[in-house]
């Protein structure tokens, strides 16, 4: 017999010794491994904080298009950019439509967990007291302990610009239509618990550096009249500011000093979600700053005590609207949702 034989039974011998007195044992595939994990216990997310947020946008009056899709009256609309930020976020939107009844809005902002205020040229009448309204309603809530943020965009903060200093005068005019911007972040600022806190360090030095925000107003308001204003330095607190064509410089992002209230002079919704200038900015830096940002707003709303009743909010949600397509004129918004 051979010393190769010989070598071969005794392997064959070990190996059968092996296999049987561990038979019990298994090789499992990557898919079993998936299966056994599953089914560690996850840790429990925060009870304090609401994982359904929803948020209220306020309607403009018109039908975002100049007349081509509606001439009633008592047209208003939401650019669905606007709809499509929130989404973006986590959130849900309820429409608050600036012309139905007082009483009406009062029991939608009892569905919501925060409010933006759009963009737009209305300034006056009717909305211009709804916006005041519905601002008053945000600070008795948070006073009364109920964590309700607010977003105010460009024509949003400028209104509110003029009711916190109770003068219908105090906006300034600056050549910002249709650029792209930068944002200058104020000489030792703190932008803890701002929207800019979870913007991550690289993507700060872009938006200081590079033109990724869109600008689209022709009034505003400078550093030095804010901060001479008591009532506005008293209540806001500027984090940015930005140069107009001329090279003017205007407030561009603020937050409250003692509320949950946000600014914005320029357009955080339009970068991922409006394709009608060829201003806007779509890099890959400018869609950051558009999640970022909506991550924040919902973030906000997500501390809200507010737990709104399912049928009522069912019942009162975007989803029971159809947006309309007006980007084919080239121009303008891309959607619009109408309310007549």
């Amino acid at each position: 017999m051979s010393s190769h034989f010989v070598l071969y039974l005794f392997l064959i011998t070990i190996f059968h010794c092996f296999f049987f007195s561990n038979s019990h044992l298994k090789i499992l595939l990557p898919t079993q491994l998936r299966r056994i994990s599953s089914s560690v216990n996850c840790p429990a997310p925060d009870s304090s904080l609401y994982y359904q947020p929803v948020i209220g946008i306020l309607s403009h009056p018109g039908d975002g298009a100049s007349g081509r899709l509606s001439n009633a009256t008592d047209a208003s609309y939401l650019a669905a950019s606007y709809v499509k930020f929130v989404e973006a976020g986590g959130a849900r939107v309820v429409p608050l439509i600036y012309t139905e009844p007082w009483e009406i809005l009062l029991k939608k902002l009892e569905l919501v967990n925060g409010v933006l205020f759009t963009g737009g040229v209305a300034n006056d009448g009717l909305y211009f007291e709804i916006v005041g309204r519905i601002f008053k309603k945000v600070l008795e809530k948070n006073d009364a302990g109920d964590y309700f943020p607010l977003y105010a965009t460009c024509l949003g903060f400028e209104l509110i610009t003029m009711i916190v200093s109770e003068d219908n005068d105090t906006l300034e005019d600056f050549a910002a239509e249709n650029q792209a911007s930068s944002l200058q972040f104020v000489e030792n600022v703190n932008i803890k618990e701002s929207v800019f806190q979870r913007f991550p360090p690289d993507l700060l030095k872009k938006l200081s550096t590079d033109c990724i925000v869109m600008q689209n107003h022709q009034y505003g308001i400078s550093p030095v009249k804010l901060l001479g204003n008591q009532k506005l330095s008293s209540f806001f607190e500027i984090l940015t500011t930005s140069n107009d064509q001329d090279d003017k410089v205007y407030v561009s992002t603020v937050r409250s000093r003692n509320y949950p209230v946000t600014g914005f002079q320029w357009h955080p919704e339009k970068n991922a979600f409006e394709w009608g200038s060829p201003s806007i900015p779509h890099t890959e830096d400018a869609i950051r700053t558009t999640q970022y940002a909506a991550n924040y707003l919902v973030s906000e709303a997500r501390k809200s005590l507010n737990r709104p009743v399912a049928q009522e909010l069912l019942d009162n949600l975007i989803y029971n609207y159809r947006p309309t397509y007006c980007g084919y004129a080239g121009k303008g918004f891309d959607e619009v949702y109408i309310f007549e």
